[in-house]
C-alpha cells in the first residue's frame, strides 16, 4: 500500500510504494523521503523482538516449573 511521502526531485507530496514507484507519477523515483516506511519496518522489528523476549520468559518459567514440580 502507497504511503503520502514527499519527492524531493517533484518538489511534491506523492503517493509512493516502499520500493519507490510513485502512484502520481506512474514511474519510479529515488529521491524520496521513505522515513514513514523505515518507521513502520522498526515497530515492527521491535513488536518482534518483544514478542520473542516474552516467548523466552514463558519457557524459562515453565522450566522452573517443572523442575520444581519434579521434586514432589
Amino acid at each position: 500500500m502507497a504511503k503520502w511521502c514527499f519527492n524531493y526531485e517533484s518538489g511534491d507530496y506523492e503517493y509512493i510504494d516502499r520500493d519507490g514507484f510513485s502512484w502520481d507519477r506512474g514511474e519510479y523515483v529515488y529521491n524520496w523521503d521513505d522515513s514513514e516506511y523505515r518507521k513502520e519496518e522498526e515497530e515492527r522489528r521491535e513488536e518482534e523482538r518483544r514478542e520473542e523476549e516474552r516467548r523466552e520468559e514463558e519457557r524459562q518459567s515453565r522450566s522452573l516449573r517443572s523442575f520444581f514440580d519434579d521434586d514432589d
